[in-house]
């Protein structure tokens, strides 16, 4: 086993952590991971991480279900949408040049951590379950999932936010829902790919199986480690990686200009938010 084999499988444990632990970012890291450490191509890194967290969150759905934080009914509609979005987006995506891939897997990074950032919205417990407005959540998981089979990313952080304001569900009901979702459609964004990309089983199965065992770890752990904390950590280096894989897939003679706009937005934020009482920023992270 090589050295660059056995960092490949220490780092998959943490993309399985990351789901045990806050219910998503498992594609957002298995990315990256595939491709800087295990040097897939983007075409072949997209499909064997919807593979990995399919598998993965398929596992972590089962112990939700036990528990009762799965809505069958609400997760296989957003599923079965999601799942037909997918499809398309990964037998598009295996068409399109990598450098477009990953510059739109780097943005969607960066939406990610915004969306970690701000936080998740919460239903009231005694909150009334309202009837579920099947053409949104038609329209929203074929979105989601069109997302997900381009970039291989877009899981729950999505899901979880559409599924609480669309049904009305509870937050740890939404995020045992959310891991029906993903299961769903990484599978099918996974079949798309297949029918133009090859995919090295040897490491998708090793990586899967370290994912997973994460991923236990992760649902065990989460109860003890504080999830505010964690996710807001989180959030930063996800939005430093996609700030970083933007910057990698512009123009070699736009790079600096690229990476000192960035650094300037990155600083220019950081004051706003440290210094500036009225910052938008704190509005939209804190909600006040």
């Amino acid at each position: 086993m090589t050295p660059a084999l056995v960092l490949v499988l220490a780092l998959a444990l943490l993309v399985g952590v990351s789901l045990g632990l806050l219910g998503g970012g498992g594609s957002i890291l298995a990315v990256p991971l595939l491709v800087h450490v295990a040097g897939l191509d983007a075409k072949e890194a997209i499909a064997t991480s919807l593979f990995v967290v399919g598998v993965t969150s398929a596992v972590g759905v089962i112990g939700h279900a036990r528990g009762g934080r799965v809505r069958r009914r609400t997760g296989a509609l957003f599923g079965a949408a999601g799942m037909a979005g997918a499809y398309t987006g990964g037998l598009i995506g295996g068409h399109i040049p990598d450098t477009v891939l990953l510059a739109a897997f780097a943005v969607m990074m960066i939406a990610t951590a915004a969306a970690m950032l701000r936080g998740r919205r919460t239903t009231a417990p005694d909150r009334p379950h309202r009837r579920l407005p099947v053409g949104r959540v038609l329209l929203d998981g074929a979105a989601v999932g069109l997302a997900t089979g381009l970039v291989g990313a877009g899981g729950g952080f999505l899901v979880v936010p559409a599924l609480a304001l669309l049904g009305g569900l509870p937050m740890p009901v939404a995020v045992g829902t959310s891991l029906l979702v993903i299961a769903m459609k990484s599978a099918a964004g996974f079949a798309g790919y297949l029918t133009t990309v090859p995919v090295d089983w040897g490491l998708t199965l090793a990586v899967t199986g370290f994912a997973v065992a994460g991923s236990l770890a992760g649902a065990k752990l989460a109860g003890r480690v504080p999830a505010a904390v964690l996710s807001r950590a989180f959030a930063w280096f996800v939005l430093a990686m996609g700030a970083l894989t933007l910057l990698q897939q512009a123009p070699a003679g736009l790079r600096l200009p690229v990476a000192v706009g960035l650094a300037s937005l990155g600083a220019g934020a950081g004051l706003c938010y440290g210094f500036v009482d009225r910052c938008p920023l704190r509005r939209a992270v804190h909600g006040t």
